[in-house]
């Protein structure tokens, strides 16, 4: 079973009926919305945890989501309307809860699920709406063999979905080299580029998590993966080192047992002071059945690490041809922004600003170009072999083999 499908069980499939108590009343206490282009995600934050129900209505299309229990805020009809899905919004008493009628633009693919504590968020409804495939009907049926042809040119489409994370910015400089060069301008430089690489080549899409100088927290950044459906996460720095002649780059996986290395757990220090986050907010399932969220949780972030760690290792071994390696290994340390159980994530260090030659080639833009693309040749070496399933590069590779 696929790891993403593991943890959405934990955090969908594990009803706790007893944990309801339907003499509380509740509240929607916000409720938010945001179209990535896939999909339109409506999340309403809950002040405790409710019983729900959802169903569509045709002529003209409606969604309408029943929660039992809650009272609303009065700005829920002010929930952000008009894009290609939802147009309008409207809410009211209903049966001693709160009724949200959604009206529709068109017919939509619905999915649902419920969400408790995480960090610094309550229990949420999280409601997201896709596009219903509108099908011509076909006036006379074809042969089998052009079905099976046509099957074949149009399964597995999909793009690998490569988020990108230039580390640091906005008030956060990073580390500083000697003549005052800042990392979040050369992360932020070299992420530019792989991702314009990625966009450029069949069969990837890359998102920057900032496309500018702007701060963003660090459980926000991962967050931005989770919401493209991710299938790799990487974040770019070049950071700096308790050493001035420390060079090379590096490239680090996620550890559960602590750094495999001091200079690791010094780095992983330094990046998680910016914004402190605990080591299992990300990977919290509250309210969970302890014993069965433990097993699913565990064996989602275990292939996740590992995943993780081979991917890791062929980007450092393209990554060391241009500039050069500070360890051979893929290392292990609590990066936070690294903490996501199900969407492999590695954090790769370009070199050392701190160091005065690595500081001069991670300034200069052809080494930031080199840098780039051997970071794409590594991911596209990686994925060519071990493509997710149902993309484009799934279906290529099937084809290589039959």
């Amino acid at each position: 079973m696929h790891r993403r499908h593991l943890l959405h069980l934990a955090l969908a499939g594990i009803a706790l009926p007893w944990a309801f108590d339907a003499s509380a009343t509740q509240k929607i206490v916000h409720a938010r919305a945001w179209d990535d282009g896939d999909k339109l995600r409506l999340v309403f934050e809950l002040s405790g945890p409710a019983k729900y129900q959802i169903f569509t209505l045709k002529a003209p299309d409606r969604l309408v989501v029943d929660l039992a229990g809650t009272s609303a805020f009065a700005g829920l009809n002010e929930i952000p309307a008009g894009n290609r899905l939802l147009g309008a919004v409207r809410s009211g008493p209903q049966a001693g809860g709160t009724r949200i009628v959604l009206d529709l633009k068109q017919p939509a693919r619905v999915e649902s699920f419920l969400l408790g504590p995480s960090g610094s968020e309550g229990h949420r409804l999280v409601v997201d709406l896709h596009s219903a495939a509108m099908v011509a009907p076909i006036a006379k049926a074809p042969p089998a063999a052009a079905v099976a042809a046509a099957s074949n040119k149009t399964a597995g489409q999909r793009d690998v979905v490569v988020v990108i994370d230039a580390g640091h910015g906005g008030k956060d400089p990073g580390a500083v080299g000697g003549n005052g060069e800042q990392e979040k301008i050369v992360a932020l430089a070299i992420a530019r580029l792989l991702a314009d690489k990625l966009n450029r080549q069949r069969g990837f899409k890359a998102q920057l998590v900032r496309n500018q100088d702007v701060f963003i927290p660090l459980r926000k950044r991962v967050e931005v993966a989770r919401r493209y459906n991710a299938d790799l996460f990487i974040s770019v720095h070049a950071d700096a080192a308790p050493r001035s002649n420390a060079s090379g780059a590096s490239v680090f996986a996620l550890s559960e047992s602590g750094a495999t290395s001091t200079t690791a757990r010094w780095m992983a220090e330094r990046e998680n002071s910016a914004d402190i986050l605990g080591a299992r907010e990300l990977l919290s399932l509250k309210n969970k059945d302890p014993m069965l969220a433990g097993v699913l949780l565990d064996m989602s972030l275990n292939s996740t690490i590992t995943t993780s760690l081979g991917l890791g290792k062929t980007v450092l071994d393209n990554v060391g041809k241009v500039a050069g390696v500070h360890q051979k290994r893929v290392e292990q340390a609590g990066f936070a922004v690294l903490k996501s159980p199900d969407i492999p994530s590695i954090l790769v260090e370009t070199g050392f600003i701190s160091n005065s030659g690595d500081c001069r080639k991670l300034c200069d833009p052809l080494h930031q170009k080199r840098v780039a693309q051997a970071i794409f040749d590594g991911l596209q070496t990686h994925f060519v072999a071990s493509p997710p399933p149902g993309s484009y590069l799934a279906s290529r590779r099937a084809e290589a083999i039959s």
